[in-house]
């Protein structure tokens, strides 16, 4: 009988093993491209977002600046520090803060194009990357124009502003700090200071390690951890919405956090309608350490910018959350024919995030 189990459990050991340095691997190729394309973008980004009035140039300003720098934290901390600074008022801030939700949600989109051989993997994954993008685009449409013409974010904010000034913030320190961050590091040192080499590397980290992620969990699971997944963490939309915000929270990441639900998605573990709640609590779950960094600088400016970030994502949960079968269906509807067609997928990738906010830009600041 012991004979039995220790076979099985030296199997269940090394499948566990390999999905955790699996998955570690993807999420280092996650920061080596985010870092690789900070190289080179920061500056630009910082160039665009401090010369803007046009609320629609600063929507796409954002998205651009985050889709090049792959990170909307940093995005944000820019807007912040231009507030903070004078650069840029609040007002301006706002739809900068609104293009770069839509921008981060690019490391989705790539992370789905590990399913890119299997058709009917690409098309369970493909929807479930494109959800978040098309939460954040319907959001925008409904809140941009209503923040132009009424300006509730900032209104709301300048009146929650008073409820926390005078709060001491709190510190926190990513697990990415000392877990891959260093590693992702060091190989952009072996690639020579090369970003456009280390962000080359990092696409196709993302690629294989979601590839032989999959597989693994795939041969290990046998059911065990679909079950985990389905009647547990992704039970109902609360504890999805929970989970999302505490993973985010914890890693202070929320593309990391909803790309790796990506490959489960194309493996067929969990659905679209378990991924969307799952989303939104990622999407709340990025504010929380925005809000708790601007209260470390004491900055009123500062502060509520981070609460806009806050109040533009909880009123897009309250207006689309209810509405759900609406960004739903759409990312099925799009998914699909990018599934058929798999090569639309990148045409999709090129237009929403550099085709058309670089066109536009170019256009209307002349």
């Amino acid at each position: 009988m012991e004979s039995e189990k220790y076979p099985k459990f030296l199997k269940v050991f090394i499948n566990t093993f390999l999905a955790l340095l699996y998955l570690y691997l993807f999420l280092l190729g996650v920061n080596l491209f985010g870092a690789s394309l900070k190289g080179f973008g920061t500056g630009f980004a910082m160039a665009l977002i401090k010369t803007t009035n046009n609320p629609f140039i600063g929507l796409l300003i954002g998205l651009f600046s985050t889709t090049i720098i792959q990170s909307s934290s940093v995005t944000t901390s820019l807007t912040v520090g231009f507030v903070a600074g004078g650069t840029l008022t609040v007002a301006n801030a706002i739809p900068i803060i609104m293009g770069a939700n839509i921008g981060t949600t690019i490391t989705n989109i790539i992370a789905s194009l590990g399913h890119f051989s299997v058709e009917r993997e690409f098309l369970k994954a493909f929807p479930a990357a494109i959800v978040h993008d098309i939460f954040n685009l319907l959001t925008v449409a409904v809140l941009l124009p209503l923040e132009v013409l009424f300006h509730p974010i900032e209104r709301i904010s300048g009146f929650l502003i008073d409820f926390l000034l005078g709060k001491g913030g709190v510190t926190f320190q990513s697990p990415f700090e000392f877990l891959i961050k260093p590693v992702s590091h060091r190989i952009i040192s072996l690639a020579g200071e090369n970003y456009t080499l280390a962000a080359i590397i990092a696409f196709f980290l993302i690629i294989l390690a979601i590839t032989l992620f999959v597989k693994t969990l795939r041969k290990a699971s046998a059911g065990k951890f679909e079950t985990l997944i389905d009647q547990y963490l992704f039970r109902n939309a609360f504890t999805a919405g929970i989970l999302g915000l505490g993973l985010t929270a914890f890693v202070q990441s929320s593309s990391v956090v909803t790309s790796i639900a990506v490959p489960l998605a194309g493996a067929g573990i969990i659905s679209i309608e378990q991924i969307y709640p799952y989303t939104l609590g990622a999407n709340l779950g990025t504010t929380v350490t925005t809000i708790l960094a601007a209260l470390v600088t004491g900055n009123v400016n500062a502060i509520r910018v981070a609460l806009c970030h806050s109040l533009f994502n909880t009123m897009g949960i309250a207006i689309w959350y209810p509405l759900r079968r609406i960004p739903i269906n759409l990312a099925k509807k799009v998914g699909h024919l990018q599934g058929k067609k798999r090569f639309l997928a990148f045409i999709y990738i090129l237009l929403i995030f550099i085709i058309i906010p670089g066109a536009f830009i170019l256009i209307l600041r002349r």
